[in-house]
């Protein structure tokens, strides 16, 4: 893959917070049954600490964490409010028309991945889309689940901690 030239601009950080806070339902497509892949992570932070009804899509996987897997957004109980892509970058295009096929509202490129003319494809079919951000990390950054440093310090405060 050749480094693709960025023009395209994506949402500011309270229009992603609106985003969030607009979705009830996350389609995961790519998700992975393996520990250490990041859709696995991504998922697991969401079932455990979001509000959101999240769906497995992967075509050769049955179950991940004992929930079902689904071959498609199409095979889906419901039409996903936002789809997460964790896919090969020459199969986002593809993702992009299967999220405005099923009726969308936004396509969320993971940390790492952008795609122009898969945010081309979404935005024509209606969808707000997120590149290059990890949904997880945007969550709980929104939601005072991650400090600067990374993790959950439980402490609350405008101040910076001083350790002694």
């Amino acid at each position: 893959m050749t480094a693709e030239t960025r023009t395209w601009q994506g949402p500011s950080a309270p229009e992603r917070l609106s985003l969030l806070r607009g979705t009830e339902s996350i389609a995961i497509v790519g998700a992975s049954d393996k520990p250490s892949r990041a859709s696995y992570f991504v998922s697991t932070y969401l079932l455990s600490s979001s509000p959101y009804r999240v769906y497995f899509v992967n075509p050769v996987l049955r179950e991940i964490m004992g929930r079902p897997v689904y071959p498609s957004l199409a095979d889906l109980p419901e039409t996903p409010d936002l789809v997460d892509a964790f896919r090969r970058h020459d199969d986002l295009p593809d993702v992009a028309r299967d999220a405005v096929a099923v009726g969308a509202k936004t396509l969320w490129l993971q940390l790492g991945s952008w795609h122009e003319e898969a945010a081309r494809i979404a935005e024509e079919g209606g969808l707000d889309v997120v590149m290059d951000r990890c949904l997880k990390i945007e969550h709980a950054r929104f939601h005072g689940g991650l400090h600067l440093a990374g993790f959950n310090t439980g402490v609350i405060s405008a101040k910076r901690q001083v350790l002694s």
